[in-house]
């Protein structure tokens, strides 16, 4: 009976070992299936075409940009400041209006200014009179020494006529010879002083001419305040200066001023220069002379660029662009513009819409659509320059191919599946 018992037990033995060896291959099977899904599943993400961003790689001649924001302005400016203590009595235009170089802007008051015109005004009358004056005076003192002379004249006509007839009766002794001898005498001395009369009235001629352009130059000096003052009152009817465009007004009805406070700013409407501020780091590629489009919403204008600021401010430089003669309606002055600066032209390169959150000079993994365009392998590529929406391809990609830009970066997966 124990032969029996042995011989049976065996063969059940071996059949139980059998089983755990069948459901072993079982479960390490279905683990490995497992772990190959599942690894699948990490390695590849399905994503709609419609929610992606995908751009073609093109080859060919591309212009490396610096892109800017500014404002228009005007290349002519002419700041207007007050000439003397004063208030806005009126304020005639406001910032915008077109003007000429005589429409008034502000008008100004100061009683004090009126005043001293008016003492100018008197004391110009005052010394005008005087000229005057000096002249009848003049003239009174030439009629009286033209009278003297006149009289010296006959004294010496009546001297010489004396004399003819003393020479005539000297002969028969008529008249003695000391007597003509008298005559002879005085008619010389008359003679003398006539001549000594006539240089005194050329020399009262020259000293009078003298003492008039002394007094006609008190006139001119008294006519010189006037004037002076008049202008002062004048510039207190505060005008534009040349035509243009008020771009600003800094004062308020009523405001008291002192001398040399600015009253507003003019601009000219038809010469104008765009002000561009470009970040910092791109500021070293931009030198005089370079082609710039100014976009103006509207418009855009072709410049170039004419100064370089040697100046930072927050990080920006500023750029000043030269516009044509010739400008659309659209330009105006204060107006908000974008630039953009062609530094280089890159010749015969691959190129692609620069994707998201991409730098220039640099190396990045991005995703590279099949020809069937369902399935996008993550490729590694070498990027060159940057200019405006688009990256310079340098290696990695060929012309023709498509890649996704969409900002993919939080997919590790090395394969994306479009649907």
């Amino acid at each position: 009976m124990g032969d029996v018992v042995d011989i049976i037990k065996q063969p059940k033995k071996q059949s139980i070992l059998k089983s755990k060896l069948f459901l072993t291959v079982i479960i390490l099977s279905t683990f490995i299936v497992l772990l190959t899904f599942a690894k699948a599943s990490l390695n590849s993400v399905s994503l709609a075409r419609k929610d992606l961003l995908l751009a073609t790689v093109q080859k060919g001649d591309i212009a490396v940009t610096v892109e800017g924001y500014g404002v228009l302005t005007s290349d002519k400016q002419q700041l207007i400041t007050t000439y003397t203590r004063a208030t806005v009595k009126e304020i005639v235009l406001k910032p915008g209006a077109v003007v000429t170089k005589n429409s008034i802007i502000v008008r100004l008051e100061n009683p004090e200014l009126q005043k001293a015109l008016e003492n100018v005004q008197y004391a110009l009358a005052e010394t005008t009179a005087n000229l005057r004056q000096l002249k009848l005076n003049q003239k009174r003192e030439l009629l009286s020494e033209k009278a003297n002379l006149a009289e010296l004249v006959s004294q010496h006509k009546a001297a010489k006529l004396t004399l003819v007839a003393q020479e005539k009766l000297l002969k028969s002794g008529i008249v003695k010879q000391l007597d003509y001898q008298e005559n002879l005498l005085h008619e010389e001395q008359l003679k003398e002083r006539i001549g000594i009369f006539n240089e005194r009235n050329e020399q009262l001629l020259l000293v009078h001419q003298e003492a008039i352009n002394i007094q006609s130059e008190r006139v001119k000096q008294r006519q010189n305040q006037v004037d002076i003052a008049q202008e002062r009152l004048d510039k207190l009817n505060v005008t534009a200066g040349f035509n243009g465009v008020l771009q600003r007004l800094s004062v308020t009805l009523g405001q008291s001023m002192a001398a040399g406070q600015e009253v507003a700013l003019i601009g000219s409407v038809t010469d104008l220069i765009a002000l561009i501020r470009v970040p910092q780091n791109q500021a070293q590629k931009v030198i005089v002379g370079q082609t710039v489009e100014i976009d103006t919403r509207l418009d855009t204008i072709v410049g170039t660029v004419s100064r370089i600021d040697p100046i930072v401010v927050q990080n920006t430089v500023e750029i000043e662009i030269a516009l044509p003669e010739k400008l659309p309606k659209s330009a105006r002055p204060q107006q908000n513009v974008d630039a953009i600066i062609t530094t280089k032209i890159l010749n015969n390169i691959n190129y692609i819409a620069r994707p998201a959150n991409i730098k220039a000079q640099s190396q990045t993994s991005i995703y590279r659509l099949n020809k069937a365009n369902d399935t996008a392998h993550k490729t590694e590529l070498v990027l060159g320059e940057k200019t405006g929406r688009y990256i310079e391809i340098i290696k990695g990609a060929e012309a023709g191919q498509r890649f996704i830009i969409s900002d993919l970066s939080n997919y590790q997966t090395e394969q994306i599946s479009i649907n």
